[in-house]
């Protein structure tokens, strides 16, 4: 069996990721998966009722698991709360050993319309953000006084070791280019990192390795974002550049991301917020959730089912089926049947070509 602790979170969490687990469900119904859910309160869902956004209950069953699925967390709500949502989603992480954040992001076969960029700068982009975790300013000493305030921005030679090998390993699966991305100009930290990733990158003949400033990355992600293939970088920047890099598909809610460490259960979650302003209206995008759900797939070792989860949402979107985000008038709930009669049929067509391989071996045997 595979454990899979499901965390709806706030907003329109409980609404993606209840799509996301009812294509997961006919997954493992139609290939004997053995996948079991499990739903636990996290973020201002768990502060409500338990006064904290990670309850240990949570983080216990989370540590138990194979998987952790997410849907979003935070609102307005929690504004002037003492301990806000998000800050469960840094305790989580560094509780599960989480240090490498991925985030594909491309043009969706049908959608090059929807992109702010035109279509010939747009298409066929296709791109990997790894960003390190665990480090960086987000987790350095802070101090605040009347007249000054400061942030420490520290990084080892170990933490930017780790997630290099992250980025060259997936790179070998892709076009074999890693661009890693810092400020080695100005900061001590990115002069470490850029040091350590060129030492790294030697260990990796096979994969080619460019340099490039944060600021000149953000204006290239724009102008030309064909030319990346696996951007590495540190976790402020990460943070910045993937947001950047998500609206060029045309919406943020089609992407997913994964947070993997060194063994453990990884977490999965679409790039998307909570959305609060919409939550319950059965309107928001389960793309990301989808797309989270094939990325955990991927993880766990399930590859093939990974492609034909991801070959379902692609078909969904190449047939016209649009939520409101990408201007149509498809619920939630309706965009999601879509991408499960969709899988219904890849599931049928992989087991009849899988049917008609095995006659043909046994015809030449």
């Amino acid at each position: 069996m595979i454990d899979i602790v499901v965390l709806p979170g706030d907003g329109i969490g409980p609404e993606v990721t209840g799509e996301a687990v009812k294509c997961l469900h006919l997954m493992s119904d139609e290939r004997d998966l053995g996948l079991q859910f499990q739903e636990y309160d996290f973020g201002g869902i768990a502060i409500d009722r338990h006064g904290e956004p990670l309850p240990q209950a949570t983080l216990g069953a989370c540590q138990e698991s194979d998987a952790v699925l997410l849907g979003a967390v935070g609102g307005d709500k929690w504004d002037d709360a003492k301990v806000r949502p998000e800050a469960g989603l840094l305790a989580i992480r560094k509780e599960l050993g989480l240090f490498a954040n991925l985030r594909p992001s491309r043009v969706y076969r049908g959608l090059e319309h929807a992109s702010p960029l035109r279509a010939d700068i747009s298409q066929d982009a296709d791109v990997l953000v790894v960003r390190e975790l665990t480090g960086g300013i987000y987790f350095g000493e802070r101090e605040t006084a009347p007249t000054h305030a400061s942030d420490l921005c520290s990084y080892s030679v170990e933490e930017i070791e780790r997630i290099a090998h992250v980025a060259f390993r997936h790179a070998r699966h892709r076009r074999r280019k890693v661009t890693s991305v810092d400020k080695a100009n100005v900061l001590a930290t990115s002069k470490l990192w850029r040091q350590t990733v060129t030492r790294i990158a030697e260990d990796y003949p096979d994969i080619e390795l460019d340099h490039m400033y944060v600021d000149a990355c953000a204006m290239m992600l724009v102008t030309n974002p064909r030319r990346f293939d696996v951007i590495l970088t540190e976790n402020l920047f990460g943070d910045i550049l993937s947001d950047e890099l998500s609206v060029i598909g045309g919406s943020i809610g089609l992407l997913g991301s994964a947070s993997v460490g060194s063994g453990g259960p990884g977490m999965f979650e679409p790039v998307h917020g909570s959305a609060p302003q919409i939550a319950g209206l059965d309107i928001a995008n389960p793309s990301g959730a989808i797309s989270s759900a094939a990325l955990m797939l991927e993880e766990l070792g399930l590859p093939e089912c990974a492609t034909i989860l991801t070959a379902a949402l692609e078909h969904t979107l190449a047939d016209g089926a649009r939520t409101a985000d990408l201007g149509g008038n498809a619920t939630c709930s309706e965009f999601g049947e879509r991408v499960r009669e969709n899988l219904r049929v890849q599931l049928a067509r992989n087991d009849a070509h899988l049917e008609l391989l095995a006659t043909n071996r046994g015809c030449c045997g």
